[in-house]
């Protein structure tokens, strides 16, 4: 799967994102370090191939995970820095949670997170919809960038 470039100063209004999903009853917000074993309980559970990227954004400062969340029950994820610098995901929201703008808002959040750090540009790193984050944030397709960093990685071990 390819990348995708984001260009972080021109991105749309994170508010009308956050307003959109909290219609919904959803708060979304960075994840707290002491969160760290709950998120990761309900990541193994729902999105165990993402587990070691999650993880490793909780080694940073801040944290660079963002989470929605619906009266404290977990819905969904955004994470950036966690496979290396300056990108994006993974990132993932509960199936039957879908189409009430989490996605959005999630995406938006840690976008914005990255150019308050200091980032012009993200990476969306092996895509899955790129229609939606062309959409959204107005991506686009860097050639020729798959297998890009994921070229020789390890994969789990096949069970016989």
């Amino acid at each position: 799967m390819p990348d995708m470039l984001v260009k972080l100063y021109e991105l749309p209004a994170l508010e009308e994102a956050l307003a959109a999903a909290a219609v919904h009853g959803l708060q979304v917000r960075r994840a707290l370090t002491m969160e760290k074993p709950r998120v990761m309980e309900w990541i193994n559970a729902n999105f165990a191939a993402w587990s070691a990227e999650v993880d490793a954004t909780f080694t940073r400062l801040p944290v660079t995970c963002f989470i929605a969340l619906r009266e404290q029950e977990l819905v969904g994820f955004a994470c950036y820095d966690g496979v290396c610098r300056n990108f994006f995901g993974p990132t993932a929201v509960l199936e039957a949670e879908r189409r009430r703008g989490i996605g959005r808002a999630l995406l938006l959040s840690a976008l914005y997170a990255q150019r308050a750090q200091g980032y012009a540009y993200s990476i969306i790193g092996g895509i899955g919809p790129a229609d939606f984050y062309a959409k959204t944030v107005g991506a686009v397709l860097i050639k020729d960038s798959s297998p890009g960093i994921y070229a020789g990685r390890l994969r789990p071990e096949q069970s016989n």
